[in-house]
């Protein structure tokens, strides 16, 4: 930026507050605030919930919580520094008698005035939410404000969401932002927690272009950023113009102060395109650093097989939390092979991360021979598979437990979406880091990482995928082609098509006869646009 007196600087605080945690989310913002200061901001605009954390879902039956937060707030409007307008995210109470107990709000501030609340309006319902379970609609026609001559309007997340595109209709009966009165606007504030997926920053250009074309006003988009339980918010904040241009961009995935100018839109800092992988990375990183971190727990660890998908989580973890606040236990069992334990050690040894052999054949043994003589049980079959699996899940949990350690689960979507994975046994769990990638994407990931240097042994990509718990087992003895079945899950699962090929009408099949192992899932982080997990709510019982 050129060092040159500015019109009026805008500044956008990409925060990653902690639900429920309102004095160090009011510390956060106040340090915020005293930064964007000292960048000579005339206006500093923080994301949607940034005081409350996003999302609250059912946390809002304490009413109690909501008091400590207003508390807070009372705080944090008496300690801001004077000269500089804030727009913050937050609860609010709904004081009359009607509707729901609360709105989402955002509150302008500026040091010695009653602070201005604006609601939000539309209320989103579908996939991960749920807010109007709690929160009531607001009203848009009265979200205008101005400070220091220049005029704003202000809209949280899903309010500008509903525009009507050529191919597709908007979920919402109308749009209320064709009802409002134009009014001369410097520039549109749009506070958000916007859920990260592949391809959703495409779909945040189309609303946010349509809404500046609209009132011939650049929109300012401040995402927030973090992961909350399966929800990973990347934040990329951005500024768009009426003519389709983004002069101005926040950094994926990090806490991030960017400032830019409203007249000239000059920034500070214009951060590097990601590519997709790189996105994917990142987001799945932040996921498992914030699940820890908001759950009080400092390490993690896995069942090291020596095969793909627990490698890729095993670079993941490292990249994550470090190295040392990794470790592994390779369980081999008697199908196992010497190859697979051999590379479950390369595969620690290059990452630097801890080893521990745990043996499940003599406990196998044993526990085969008492459920043998009790039911005379003779042939091998499904009960002998998941008997190891369900092995390898107690040892793993019983590390949990001694050592205060969450445990990652190393399933896929493909495998998850089939069944192919033992309740009690291999989705044994506190976190499951890719259970929302196709095998595809799994091996995208794993040939990414190895571009740092060779982190995963090049056997361990190539080798065919088995779970060894019979003798030369293969995934395909069992499961479509990955390739056949990655493209099924996509159009099944997260296209919601119908099925017509033969692995679609089998994938179908075996998808609704599997729910009940997914209802029972840990946390799944969430990267594609329809996932596993809070935003699935699939029946179990019926015909189908």
């Amino acid at each position: 930026m050129q060092r040159r007196t500015l019109s009026f600087r805008i500044g956008v605080a990409q925060i990653n507050p902690t639900l429920g945690d309102f004095e160090n989310n009011k510390n956060k913002i106040l340090d915020y605030v005293q930064r964007a200061k000292e960048m000579k901001c005339s206006v500093v605009v923080f994301p949607e919930c940034s005081l409350f954390g996003y999302h609250p879902f059912d946390l809002l039956e304490r009413s109690e919580e909501v008091d400590r937060q207003e508390k807070v707030f009372q705080d944090l409007c008496h300690k801001i520094p004077s000269d500089i307008g804030v727009v913050v995210g937050l609860i609010t109470r709904n004081k009359s008698r009607r509707g729901k107990p609360y709105f989402n709000s955002a509150a302008f501030l500026v040091k010695g005035k009653k602070p201005q609340i604006f609601n939000k309006q539309l209320l989103p319902t579908g996939d991960v939410f749920d807010e109007a379970r709690f929160i009531e609609t607001g009203d848009l026609s009265k979200n205008f404000f101005s400070f220091k001559g220049k005029n704003f309007f202000i809209t949280i997340c899903e309010d500008i969401w509903a525009w009507e595109f050529s191919k597709e209709r908007s979920p919402y009966k109308e749009n209320p932002l064709k009802k409002i009165i134009k009014k001369n606007v410097d520039l549109v504030i749009n506070i958000s927690a916007s859920p990260y997926f592949l391809g959703k920053m495409n779909l945040r250009d189309r609303v946010t272009l349509a809404t500046a074309k609209h009132f011939k006003a650049p929109v300012l988009y401040a995402n927030l950023v973090g992961a909350q339980d399966e929800i990973i918010f990347d934040g990329q904040s951005f500024l768009m113009t009426p003519k389709g241009k983004k002069p101005f961009q926040c950094l994926a995935f990090q806490e991030h102060l960017n400032v830019f100018d409203l007249k000239t839109f000059e920034s500070w800092h214009q951060p590097p395109v990601l590519n997709k992988t790189e996105e994917l990375r990142k987001a799945l990183v932040l996921g498992i650093q914030n699940f820890c971190e908001k759950t009080g727990l400092s390490k993690v660890h896995f069942g090291l097989s020596g095969g793909i998908d627990s490698a890729v989580v095993a670079c993941l973890a490292a990249d994550a939390l470090g190295p040392n606040k990794v470790f592994a236990l390779a369980l081999p069992g008697p199908f196992s092979s010497v190859e697979s334990l051999d590379l479950a050690h390369k595969m620690a040894a290059n990452l630097g991360i801890g080893l521990k052999k745990l043996s499940i054949v003599e406990t196998y043994e044993k526990a085969l021979r008492s459920f043998s003589e009790a039911f005379d049980f003779k042939e091998f079959n499904v009960v002998n598979e998941n008997l190891q699996a369900r092995l390898r899940g107690l040892f793993l949990m019983a590390y949990s437990n001694k050592e205060n350690s969450l445990l990652l689960t190393t399933g896929n979507k493909s495998e998850y979406a089939t069944g192919y994975a033992t309740l009690y046994g291999d989705m044994c769990g506190g976190l499951a880091p890719i259970a929302d990638l196709t095998k595809a994407q799994v091996y995208e990931l794993a040939e990414y990482y190895n571009l740092q240097g060779k982190l995963i042994p090049k056997e361990i990509i190539h080798r065919p995928p088995t779970a060894e718990l019979r003798p030369n087992q293969k995934d395909q003895d069992s499961l479509p082609p990955y390739p056949e079945l990655d493209l099924a899950v996509i159009n099944i699962v997260e296209k919601k098509k119908a099925a017509r090929t033969k692995t679609e009408k089998w994938l179908l099949a075996n998808l609704f006869r599997s729910e009940f192992k997914r209802w029972q899932a840990p946390p799944i982080l969430k990267v594609s646009e329809h996932s596993f997990g809070r935003g699935r709510r699939y029946p179990l019982a019926g015909r189908k």
